[in-house]
């Protein structure tokens, strides 16, 4: 019975997840807009959800017993997908790509689907307690 319950939550789960490193992807890059040589960074939500639901994204992390363990991977990575740099529209002088029209953007079109994953996953389980209870 609580794999069945466990499949229907697994999709939102890895969807809330990847929407709440996102949003704090985002976030860096508004906090560092104005940081030489910052570049904007960001993933690619479809692809890291379809890896995630695939079960090739994310991976437990690599313990390190000694400060002289190598990491587990070269490129940065946000819950198993890479973090990948925003294409520059318009560069500054100072190396910075944070374009604060865009990232705005990004930032309320990824907290609206946030709300309404949470919206989701708040309907799921009133449908699972009323199944429960009839």
């Amino acid at each position: 019975m609580s794999g069945r319950i466990d499949s229907v939550f697994q999709f939102n789960q890895a969807a809330l997840n990847l929407r709440a490193a996102r949003q704090e992807l985002i976030a860096a890059n508004i906090a560092n807009a104005d940081t030489p040589n910052y570049k904007a960074r960001d993933i690619d939500f479809a692809s890291a959800l379809q890896g995630a639901m695939s079960g090739s994204g994310a991976s437990l992390p690599l313990a390190t017993t000694s400060s002289g363990h190598l990491g587990e991977s070269t490129g940065e990575s946000v819950l198993g997908s890479p973090v990948l740099y925003r294409s520059v529209i318009q560069p500054s002088a100072d190396g910075n790509t944070v374009d604060m029209d865009i990232e705005r953007a990004q930032f309320a079109d990824n907290a609206l689907r946030y709300e309404a994953s949470v919206k989701f996953v708040s309907d799921q389980v009133k449908d699972v307690l009323a199944a429960l209870q009839g």
